[in-house]
């Protein structure tokens, strides 16, 4: 029970998103073991519960083909269209059950539940139910007065699945002791593999090892960011919900190409589309662009082969988000960047120096972006928003590239393409 005044905070995980939401709408596959692989199907990022016994994170697929013939283990590649859908579904079906919300990534999110009093953990599973009810998506939830303790206990929820029901509060001094005791260090939240390797000389090898530390020496000597740790672990809450995402610095686009590219044309295509893309993501946080970056590179790793990477830094002629403009420049860099005799396999567009409008001053000797710009980026923006992304787009790439990523075992995009909804029959 939890008192309206303390602080409480939740983080709701999807068990397995990927492959969860390969899943929804195929219900055979739901005895079935899943991986879902990365862009041009190279390696396994992500495995239902029955997969993992057998199949390691980040392993290259075609190492593991064989393995995954053997267990009758299903793999897909990744439909980015698919999963971003859903977790959207997700992410407002909480919003509607709790008073605010930080969606922390595609697949999880904090809640404040402070005000709320009541029974806490019976929130969770109502919670719990209603997104497995009207999305079809397995959901854990961890409780606790802090971030870092919800955080511990979504992963006990998980853990201990069978006994917590896939929902753990750790208001209670018994069950917080007890996940404490039971967890590895590593486990906590920020706690990655260097750190733990510092903490274990000095004894730390378990969560509650780390909550019973010396914040402030163990802060001195190693950060502040550790120290908040310590205390959020002791029940200090230190960390609030952030409400507002804030406008990234830099915006990135890269991609592996399927197949290696010996000549300029199709690499300047592939750099056209990725420019559009990032100067969508730069409109959609109403962010201006100073400078970017454009790089190539052949496979590093590839025996007998020559190796060449090269990138070049773009001064643009005033802060815009003009697609136009953003792709004129890159594909002016990409030529100069190019050499001929090597097989390209990546190429990477990247935004720098960002700013909001209204942050940078103008001046009478200084060039500005033309009103009738904006405008023209608007109307863009609004058919592909209504009509699907590329519907309107620069006449720099095709519609249907040949240097595109491979994705032979893509599912059907089936919550945002008309022509690939479910048939019922």
């Amino acid at each position: 029970m939890t008192g309206t005044g303390d602080a409480a905070f939740a983080l709701i995980d999807c068990n397995s998103f990927y492959a969860s939401c390969e899943r929804v709408f195929r219900p055979d596959l739901s005895r079935t073991p899943i991986v879902v692989l990365s862009n041009n199907d190279g390696c396994v990022i992500a495995r239902s519960a029955c997969a993992k016994p057998h199949v390691k994170m980040g392993q290259p697929y075609f190492q593991v083909r064989d393995v995954l013939r053997r267990h009758g283990i299903l793999a897909f590649s990744s439909n980015y269209a698919l999963y971003g859908q859903m977790s959207e579904r997700v992410m407002a079906i909480i919003e509607g059950l709790v008073p605010r919300l930080e969606v922390y990534s595609i697949d999880e999110a904090f809640a404040d539940l402070r005000g709320l009093g009541g029974n806490l953990e019976r929130l969770g599973r109502t919670i719990r139910t209603q997104v497995k009810r009207d999305t079809g998506l397995p959901v854990g939830v961890g409780i606790g007065p802090t971030k870092t303790l919800a955080k511990l206990a979504n992963y006990a929820a998980k853990v201990w699945q069978q006994q917590t029901g896939g929902v753990v509060d750790l208001h209670a001094p018994a069950y917080r002791d007890w996940v404490l005791r039971h967890c590895d260090v590593g486990e906590v939240w920020g706690i990655g593999r260097r750190m733990k390797a510092h903490l274990e000389p000095l004894g730390i090898r378990t969560a509650w090892d780390l909550a019973h530390a010396d914040a402030r020496a163990l802060g001195e000597r190693f950060s502040v960011v550790l120290e908040k740790t310590i205390r959020e672990l002791a029940g200090t809450s230190c960390l609030a919900l952030e409400d507002i995402e804030l406008p990234r610095r830099e915006i990135c686009c890269s991609r592996m190409f399927g197949d290696r590219l010996s000549d300029l044309a199709p690499i300047r295509e592939a750099v056209a589309s990725y420019t559009f893309r990032a100067a969508e993501k730069l409109r959609g946080q109403r962010s201006l662009c100073k400078k970017l970056r454009v790089g190539i590179r052949t496979g590093m790793y590839n025996t007998g082969e020559a190796t060449y990477a090269t990138a070049q830094i773009v001064e643009l002629p005033y802060p815009t988000d003009d697609t136009r403009l953003l792709t004129q420049a890159a594909c002016a860099a990409v030529e100069r960047l190019f050499r001929p005799g090597y097989r390209y396999s990546k190429a990477e567009v990247m935004l720098l120096e960002l700013c909001q409008r209204g942050e940078y001053s103008d001046d009478l000797f200084t060039a500005a972006q033309p009103a009738a710009a904006q405008k023209v980026m608007g109307v863009l923006d609004a058919i592909n928003e209504r009509w699907g992304r590329g519907t309107l787009r620069t006449g720099a790439f095709p519609n249907a590239p040949g240097w595109a990523m491979r994705q032979d075992l893509m599912s059907q995009r089936y919550t945002t393409r008309l022509d690939q909804l479910m048939k019922v029959r």
